[in-house]
């Protein structure tokens, strides 16, 4: 992935982005092989413009109030091979490769394994490892809320 100025001035690029009325846009991690969507989380201009200069994801936490590194806790970094936005210009696609193969803090390769079925919603993927194994707590490097 190319690399944008490192300078401290945000660059112009995100100023295309229609961002929220809290400065935040969703994003979306999808595998970089095969097109599977991973997790969606949420970034400001601070997070994707890092996330442009370093090549890794970095989201912005909403119940934490802070940057998030993806992977900062489990180690299952997201290494980030192109930036895209939607038509809308509000939504940002990430197109990653998943250190680990697990995205989601539940253990899971992604954060869609519930499927709904009838009146209810089914687990179709399984725990590839234990949430207290990867973080020590169920809750792990999430920023989801």
């Amino acid at each position: 992935m190319s690399r944008t100025d490192t300078t401290d001035t945000p660059p112009d690029w995100l100023d295309a982005i229609h961002w929220d009325r809290d400065g935040l846009v969703p994003a979306i991690a999808q595998d970089a092989d095969n097109g599977d969507i991973l997790m969606m989380a949420w970034m400001n201009r601070e997070s994707l413009s890092l996330t442009a200069r370093e090549g890794r994801a970095i989201y912005w936490s909403r119940s934490r109030g802070k940057l998030w590194r993806k992977g900062e806790s489990s180690g299952h970094r997201q290494e980030v091979e192109e930036i895209r936005m939607d038509c809308d210009e509000d939504v940002i696609l990430l197109k990653v490769r998943q250190a680990g193969g697990i995205a989601c803090h539940t253990g899971r390769r992604s954060c869609f394994y519930r499927r709904l079925d009838g009146a209810g919603w089914t687990p179709v993927e399984p725990v590839l490892k234990d949430p207290d194994a990867l973080y020590g707590t169920s809750q792990g490097d999430t920023g989801n809320e």
